[in-house]
C-alpha cells in the first residue's frame, strides 16, 4: 500500500476517501481536517479562549494536541467522576495531567467525590439512576460553569464522525426532534457573554484519532468506561461500521447531508433556545427554579454549591 501523495509506504488506508497515506502526509491531513471543520463551521479564531474537555482518551488528547500545534489558545478540563472499577477515573486523570505537562498548557481538574462527598456511581445508586445519566448532567454542569467563570469563548469536545453519526442514527430511529435540532458540529453562543460549543474532530474517525496518537507518541487510556458496556451508542456504531465496510463514505454522507438540512428540525427550537430562568441554588441558566444538577446532588436541600478546582 503506497501513499497517494508521495508513493512512499502508507501506514493507513482511508477507503472512504479512496486513498492511503504515509506517516508524514497523514499527520498533515489530520491537521487539515481539523482546520477545515473550524473554518467551515466558523467555530473559533486564533484569538479565542478555548476550553478542551479531556477524558484521558485518544479523541480528546488528539484534539488538544492538534489545536496546540495549529496555534490555538487551548486549555484543558478533566472531571474526575470517581469511577473506581479498574482504577478508571484516576488513571484517566493521570493521562490528562501528563499530556498537559507535555504541551505546557493549563489543565483544570474537578474532583466530584471531593466536591460532593461521593462519586458518580454512588450518587447514581442513591438516586436510582443509571450512572451515565448522572454523569452527563454533572459533566455538562461543570463544563458550563468553568467556561463561564473563567471567561472561555468556546468549549470543544473530542466527538468524532463515528460519535456524531451514531447519535444521529439513534435520534432518527426514534425521531427525537429536539435532539435532531441540536446535532450540528458547532453551536454558537446563545447571547453575548456566553460561549459556543464545538466538535472540531467531526471530519475524523475514531480509527484516525487512534493512529494519530500512535504516530505522535501520545499515551492515552485504552480502557472503556466500565459503565459503557451495553450502551445503545455502541450498537449504532457497530451497525454503521458494517454499512461503512460495504459502502465506504456512508457515514460521512449520512451525517453531513443531515447537517446541510438541519434547518428542517430547528424551527421549533428557535423559540426556546435560551432557558427563561436561573437556578435558585447555583445561578445557572435553567428551565426550572432548581436545575437538574442541583436536584441530582440535593443542593436544594443542603445549601449553596461550592466548587473546588485544581489547576495544573
Amino acid at each position: 500500500m503506497k501513499c497517494r501523495i508521495c508513493a512512499g509506504k502508507a501506514i493507513i488506508g482511508l477507503p472512504q476517501h479512496n486513498m492511503a497515506l504515509c506517516a508524514e502526509h497523514f499527520d498533515n491531513w489530520m491537521l487539515k481536517r481539523v482546520s477545515k471543520a473550524v473554518d467551515e463551521f466558523k467555530m473559533f479564531s486564533k484569538k479565542s479562549n478555548i476550553l478542551v474537555a479531556v477524558s484521558g482518551g485518544k479523541d480528546s488528547l488528539a484534539l488538544w494536541d492538534i489545536l496546540v500545534r495549529l496555534g490555538y489558545n487551548a486549555s484543558g478540563l478533566y472531571i474526575n467522576l470517581g469511577i473506581e472499577e479498574d482504577d478508571y477515573s484516576d488513571e484517566s486523570e493521570e493521562f490528562a495531567r501528563s499530556f498537559a505537562e507535555r504541551v505546557g498548557r493549563k489543565l483544570y481538574i474537578v474532583d466530584i467525590e471531593e466536591n460532593h462527598g461521593m462519586s458518580i456511581p454512588e450518587k447514581a445508586y442513591t438516586k436510582r439512576r443509571k450512572p451515565c445519566s448522572a454523569c452527563g448532567v454533572t459533566k455538562r454542569y461543570y463544563m458550563n460553569k468553568i467556561a463561564r467563570n473563567e471567561s472561555f469563548d468556546v468549549i470543544v469536545t473530542g466527538h468524532n464522525l463515528d460519535d456524531q453519526a451514531a447519535a444521529l442514527l439513534g435520534n432518527v430511529l426514534y425521531w427525537k426532534i429536539d435532539y435532531l435540532a441540536k446535532g450540528a458540529p458547532y453551536s454558537p453562543p446563545i447571547e453575548s457573554g456566553q460561549f459556543g460549543k464545538a466538535k472540531p474532530l467531526v471530519f475524523c474517525t475514531e480509527k484516525e484519532d487512534a493512529v494519530y496518537c500512535l504516530l505522535k507518541g501520545i499515551p492515552y487510556i485504552q480502557k472503556e468506561c466500565p459503565y459503557s458496556k451495553g450502551a445503545t451508542s455502541l450498537r449504532w456504531k457497530h451497525i454503521l461500521n458494517e454499512i461503512e465496510e460495504n459502502s465506504p463514505g456512508a457515514k460521512h454522507a449520512f451525517y453531513f447531508d443531515y447537517v446541510r438540512n438541519i434547518d428542517l428540525f430547528q424551527a421549533k427550537e428557535k423559540e426556546e433556545e435560551l432557558p427563561p430562568l436561573t437556578c435558585e441554588i447555583c445561578g445557572a441558566p435553567s428551565w426550572n427554579y432548581v436545575c437538574s444538577f442541583c436536584r441530582l446532588w440535593d443542593l436544594d436541600k443542603r445549601g449553596n454549591l461550592s466548587c473546588d478546582m485544581d489547576q495544573n
